[in-house]
């Protein structure tokens, strides 16, 4: 049987971002973090034309990365033919960065689109790319539902800011 992990303060921090009843759309995390300039408060490491790239705050691994789109939106079928060219060649930088910086050993990259898929900010599509190392997983998620994220965030989004 599956294992479910509680984790409050994520529902917490994402419902933050919901609007009050009785509006149609909500801005997600991402156009308010986007919107509010703050680059460094909220961990965004690079600004594009269409994109934006922001560090996960509750990450798989050290370095976990999501590309953005500016624009607001929760299906990919309506992702622009300029977005999505901008999204994939912001991957390939993204990887170039994290290579120079943390030398994974591979990637994991995709995105969850709709509730049902997982996502956890289903209103506005975002890319995960997450750096791997060989035994990046231990025995610590297995009997104590704990990962070990091994750097400082701040000292990461500082390392990638530069190269990237």
């Amino acid at each position: 049987m599956m294992k479910r992990m509680w984790s409050p303060w994520r529902s917490k921090y994402i419902e933050q971002f919901k609007n009050p009843p009785g509006k149609k759309k909500h801005r997600s995390l991402f156009t308010v973090a986007h919107k509010a300039g703050k680059d460094e408060k909220h961990f965004i490491v690079w600004r594009g034309r269409y994109c934006f790239v922001i560090m996960n705050l509750y990450p798989y691994n050290s370095g976990h990365l999501m590309i953005v789109p500016y624009r607001q939106t929760s299906k990919f079928e309506t992702l622009t033919e300029p977005e999505l060219l901008e999204i994939m060649v912001t991957t390939r930088r993204a990887m170039k960065a994290l290579h120079k910086v943390m030398r994974p050993q591979g990637y994991n990259f995709g995105a969850n689109v709709g509730r049902a898929s997982g996502a956890g900010v289903n209103n506005h599509i975002h890319f995960h790319v997450v750096p791997r190392w060989n035994g990046d997983t231990n025995f610590l998620p297995v009997l104590s539902n704990a990962k070990v994220i091994s750097e400082d965030m701040k000292t990461t989004w500082n390392k990638l800011r530069k190269v990237f």
